[in-house]
């Protein structure tokens, strides 16, 4: 009887549930139009709530970005890269101040093989693990911006909380330098490390533009025959064009922003949807999307993928991890809900210091000791 009893009532809870996916089915049907040649699926009056997944704070600041639209306006890189610097730098900075105070660091500028580039240690020091260990940082900003702002807020807390030196590469970008000038400048200052430290105490990591130049600089490592390092961090970015897949088309409106629809195809040797620094560069190239040699993917160290559910790159991050896990790759792959591109540079939220301690255990794991 009491069998029975328990069949009846999941068979109750499943009739409802399946009513209640009718009911949803049939909703969703009426809010949508198909292409049915192409499979094109068009949406309208199509309410996304907040992900119930966030913490009070993602909220919050997830109301504020929708809201407010703090990052929007100023000029175009196009009209006054300039002005548009100086702009990101002030966006960069609502992330730096609190994070200065959170976190206790000494900068230092100087130059290493002829680029610039930041060091930050811990104001408490180098741990005894990790005298023998650096960590190159590659920082984000479109191959636009980001030089001594975005460089500095991914650096920091992973220097202060990891107790690592942090060097950070202020390498050319875009309008007035194209590929290969980032490549170069990163091995320019790989090659100079190399002669302090040895490549299996080397991690490299970067985010947005800086985790694809992560990437590209795997495959230049490799095809000027350079030792890999221990490790690296393509952090909010992918091995392929960060646009490709659905996430490409349905981030960008999940965080409020509106801009024309992306190439539908993104196999293409040149595509709009690419930063101006690969401007007349062959896509298909290796050296700029490692997506495209089986040789360069097989040549990875360990590598961590960091994404987020309404990133435009969350698509294409999650082909990549498959890609090289497929190769034989170790590879790790995070992702947080309901979150926006690079959403860790905010270290108010309890979500960006869990990626703060992803990163730093998972470079604590894979450099020797």
């Amino acid at each position: 009887m009491r069998k029975m009893k328990r069949a009846v009532l999941a068979m109750v809870a499943w009739t409802e549930l399946a009513a209640c996916s009718t009911a949803l089915c049939a909703q969703a049907t009426a809010q949508r139009q198909v292409g049915i040649a192409d499979g094109a699926v068009k949406l309208k009056d199509l309410n996304i709530p907040l992900s119930t997944l966030l913490s009070r704070e993602a909220q919050d600041y997830m109301i504020h970005l929708l809201r407010d639209q703090p990052f929007s306006g100023g000029p175009s890189a196009a009209e006054d890269i300039q002005g548009y610097r100086a702009a990101q730098d002030a966006i960069m900075h609502t992330f730096l101040t609190p994070m200065r105070k959170r976190y206790a660091v000494e900068v230092t500028s100087r130059r290493i093989g002829g680029v610039r580039v930041d060091e930050v240690v811990p104001k408490e020091g180098i741990s005894a693990k990790n005298l023998n260990r650096v960590l190159l940082n590659l920082h984000g900003g479109g191959f636009l911006s980001g030089a001594g702002t975005a460089s500095l807020v991914e650096s920091i807390p992973i220097a202060a909380i990891g107790k690592i030196k942090v060097i950070s590469i202020d390498y050319r970008m875009a309008p007035e330098y194209h590929f290969p000038a980032a490549s170069e400048d990163v091995a320019s200052v790989y090659q100079q490390i190399l002669k302090e430290y040895s490549p299996q105490h080397i991690g490299i990591y970067g985010c947005s533009a800086g985790g694809m130049l992560t990437s590209m600089s795997v495959a230049w490592f490799e095809h000027h025959n350079l030792p890999q390092p221990a490790a690296v961090g393509v952090l909010c970015a992918s091995l392929n064009d960060m646009f490709a897949g659905d996430s490409g088309h349905l981030a960008l409106p999940l965080n409020g922003i509106n801009l024309p629809p992306l190439p539908v195809s993104n196999t293409a040797k040149t595509a709009k949807n690419t930063p101006d620094y690969l401007r007349n560069t062959n896509l298909m190239d290796p050296l700029v999307y490692p997506i495209h040699s089986k040789e360069i993917l097989a040549a990875f160290p360990p590598t961590l993928f960091v994404t987020s559910t309404r990133a435009f790159e969350f698509s294409s991050v999650v082909d990549s991890h498959h890609i090289l896990a497929r190769q034989g790759v170790q590879t790790e792959l995070y992702v947080w809900d309901g979150l926006p591109h690079a959403f860790w540079y905010n270290s108010d939220l309890p979500e960006s210091r869990e990626v703060y301690d992803v990163i730093v255990r998972f470079f604590e794991r894979h450099l020797k000791d």
